[in-house]
């Protein structure tokens, strides 16, 4: 192991606007401010940012596939940070959209440092849809956001495939907020417990992320709430996805940043970072599950989470009992637990599962909630020199999933990431059921969501097996009020009914019995 080529990360800044809209800082501002308290963290200067040689920037969520860029920023962040910073990195490039990406990018950065090709690599993100859909939709224009370039395209790391399918989309299945219930609805019906009940676990599962939230100063709802108040549908509270209420949802519309610096261990000595600046990644891990939802075995499991778990503590070198705290993400309830269970701990672990507080209350939604995590995870462990602390990240629908294993501790052998592909053709070769997109006659529901809106119920998504068991993707209509209410109050999970085409012959329909 050469202090050369031992990645390290040195220093991890945050900052959370939360003035007047108009006035809101622009995205390029607020990726500079979290780089800045990066830098001031380590004990540093910010000029010394100027000297980074990698830089990657989060993608930002009005980023993703399909969405309109209706709020000016530019078309190259990376470039028109580094421009900012007076930096001239060697390589630097733009993250494809995934709340995997924080972890993922900083994984890939550790790599190149072992590998010799970089010395001193920026890792940041930003989110702006708060202040942003505020000037949109008030029409305080963005004519102070200075960072709105036309540049050439940036290079992009990780994978860009859209989340979901033509199949998969047409049914609903097409967001957050429709597809986490459906893992939701699995599990409880998986353990046995009733609506109520399992609205009573959610609430009791959430509420500690609250109090931790309510401690947190870069939060974006620092506000204590009881398991009760999370699950009681109010008009403050509505259902979304049942059976989720709002409180059960991660935030989008936040102003939010953070990001990590990180070097190799000769060049923070030569920084002058003190000793106590620095945390090591011990292990890490990066796979995707099976790609579209209605292909996986199940809708209340994660090989992707499992597999990444274990190869980041096997590179580690601990077992998960080892593990002193875990940042697990939170964007649904459904997520921590199925990332809970793919570690093997029990949802009553004392050590908990939040450090920030989690998507919902802390905040930093989209792409870059774990590098919150991260940074709030190096803040701990150096408060308890030696202990290890456990980050996962997840993007799309538990699909793309990123681990790492922290510590102040110096590691005891060679950085050395495994290349993806292995855990990837394990997960690649896993059975899968036969999927029929033009299914009709009798059926029974594996898994459930309904939908609402702001008038009441706008529709239900279905996913169910026939009579060949073999999976489909349905809907059932907003106008079918009793159904919806009823799946709702009663188990839905195993009832049966008739799939058929309808709507001009794009969608199938399923009625209950």
């Amino acid at each position: 192991m050469s202090d050369e080529t031992t990645p390290v990360l040195v220093g991890g800044g945050q900052f959370t606007w939360r003035g007047d809209p108009a006035a809101s800082p622009s995205p390029t501002q607020l990726l500079k401010f979290a780089a800045e308290r990066a830098a001031s963290d380590a004990g540093l200067e910010p000029s010394v940012l100027a000297g980074i040689d990698g830089l990657a920037v989060i993608s930002f969520a009005v980023d993703a596939p399909g969405e309109r860029r209706l709020m000016p920023h530019s078309t190259n962040p990376p470039a028109t940070l580094a421009r900012r910073l007076g930096a001239s990195p060697d390589w630097s490039v733009y993250t494809r959209t995934g709340g995997n990406s924080s972890q993922y990018a900083i994984n890939v950065s550790a790599q190149r440092i072992a590998e010799g090709r970089n010395q001193q690599i920026l890792v940041v993100g930003a989110e702006f849809m708060g202040s942003g859909v505020k000037r949109l939709t008030r029409g305080l224009g963005f004519a102070d956001w200075d960072d709105a370039e036309d540049l050439p395209p940036p290079e992009w790391i990780g994978d860009g495939r859209p989340g979901v399918s033509a199949y998969e989309a047409v049914h609903g299945m097409d967001r957050p907020i429709n597809i986490y219930p459906l893992f939701e609805n699995a599990l409880r019906a998986r353990d046995g417990r009733s609506i109520p009940d399992h609205q009573k676990h959610l609430g009791e599962l959430f509420a500690p992320f609250t109090r931790v939230a309510a401690g947190n100063p870069e939060a974006w709802f620092p506000t204590e709430r009881s398991a009760e108040e999370l699950i009681t549908v109010t008009p403050g509270n509505r259902m979304i996805g049942f059976p989720y209420p709002k409180f059960l949802n991660a935030i989008m519309d936040v102003d939010q940043s953070a990001g990590v610096l990180i070097t190799s261990l000769a060049r923070a000595r030569e920084l002058g970072v003190g000793e106590d600046r620095m945390v090591f990644l011990h292990g890490c891990a990066d796979a995707n599950d099976i790609w579209n939802p209605i292909e996986r075995q199940d809708f209340h499991s994660s090989p992707a989470m499992r597999l990444t778990g274990e190869q980041a503590l096997d590179m580690a070198g601990i077992s998960v009992a080892e593990v002193a705290a875990f940042d697990l993400y939170s964007c649904f309830p459904s997520a921590v637990q199925v990332g809970a269970e793919s570690l093997g701990l029990s949802l009553e672990d004392p050590r908990g599962f939040t450090v920030t507080g989690g998507l919902p209350y802390a905040g930093g939604p989209g792409n870059n909630y774990a590098m919150h995590g991260v940074v709030v995870m190096m803040q701990r462990l150096r408060a308890s020199p030696g202990a290890f602390g456990f980050c996962t990240a997840n993007g799309w629908y538990l699909t793309k999933q990123s681990t790492g294993v922290y510590s102040t501790r110096p590691p005891s052998r060679p950085f050395e990431r495994q290349d993806p592909a292995v855990l990837q053709a394990r997960i690649d070769s896993l059975p899968r059921p036969t999927v029929i997109e033009r299914p009709s006659g009798r059926g029974r529901v594996e898994t459930y969501t309904v939908i609402h809106d702001r008038e009441g119920f706008r529709m239900g998504v279905i996913v169910g097996r026939d009579d060949a068991d073999r999976r489909f993707a349905a809907i059932l209509p907003g106008t079918e009020t009793a159904a919806l209410a009823s799946l709702e109050t009663e188990e839905g999970v195993g009832r049966t009914g008739t799939v058929s085409r309808f709507d001009d012959d794009r969608r199938n329909l399923f009625t209950l019995d």
